[in-house]
């Protein structure tokens, strides 16, 4: 079975290192086959890794991939070349990951610390009859505070009521956590875990997550500062504050 850890950030965004230091930490440290990289709102990360992991002698392969920012929540954009629409509502934003022939995977959801995809929004999602309008996945590991919250129910409810490939990610912003969750397919190969997350027939696997002293008081807040900024560094602060704004109304 191959391991591909599905959401995983660099300096380009919020993540504490930058794409050097993901890539030798991948390949000296885990047994992972696979990483999608998914900064906020960019596919720069994302290019640059896979273009350093082609042109270097590394075991595994990198996947394009961006954490995008809709109204609802996040999502992440999987296999995609060119970046989604941010700031927009996420029906909007599934259907353009999808003609740009991505996958789209719930990241977080159901957490109240951070712009997770809350159950009304996803039920609406699944229920919608609008070509491209679907997500292919739903992160049922993910091992940030906000992810933890909601981790049980997402795997329970995704077991009785909504049927999407299970996926796991670290959600890293530190190299330690990189590795610490991820999804299990069928395979090693890139097409591989495409095929999987189609069938859905993948796994979420979490492990054990570094404690704060093994990452450092001082990196958690340094990057929670980063992580406040990231939209707003990608997308300007009047956007990103419509979008909260719409945000709050969409919830209540």
């Amino acid at each position: 079975m191959g391991k591909a850890d599905l959401h995983v950030h660099t300096s380009h965004s919020d993540g504490m290192c930058d794409v050097p230091e993901l890539l030798d930490y991948v390949e000296s440290e885990t047994d992972l086959d696979l990483i999608a990289v998914t900064d906020h709102d960019s596919l720069s990360g994302a290019r640059e890794a896979r273009e350093r992991c082609a042109r270097g002698r590394y075991r595994f392969a990198v996947i394009p991939g961006m954490e995008v920012t809709t109204i609802e929540g996040h999502i992440l954009a999987l296999f995609v070349e060119e970046p989604p629409p941010s700031l927009r509502p996420v029906e909007e934003t599934l259907a353009a990951i999808h003609r740009l022939g991505g996958l789209a995977v719930v990241p977080h959801p159901f957490t109240w610390l951070t712009r997770g995809i809350g159950l009304r929004h996803l039920r609406r999602i699944l229920a919608s009859e609008i070509d491209g309008v679907h997500v292919d996945a739903i992160e049922v590991t993910n091992q940030t505070p906000a992810g933890r919250i909601g981790a049980r129910k997402a795997r329970r409810l995704n077991r009785d009521e909504f049927g999407l490939a299970e996926a796991g990610g670290s959600d890293a912003h530190f190299l330690p956590v990189v590795g610490t969750a991820h999804t299990e397919f069928e395979g090693r190969s890139v097409d591989g875990l495409r095929t999987a997350i189609t069938a859905r027939t993948t796994r979420g696997v979490s492990g054990r997550h570094p404690s704060l002293g093994e990452i450092g008081y001082t990196s958690v807040v340094r990057q929670t500062y980063r992580g406040i900024m990231a939209t707003p560094r990608a997308m300007g602060w009047g956007p990103t504050a419509r979008s909260f704004v719409q945000r709050i109304v969409s919830v209540r």
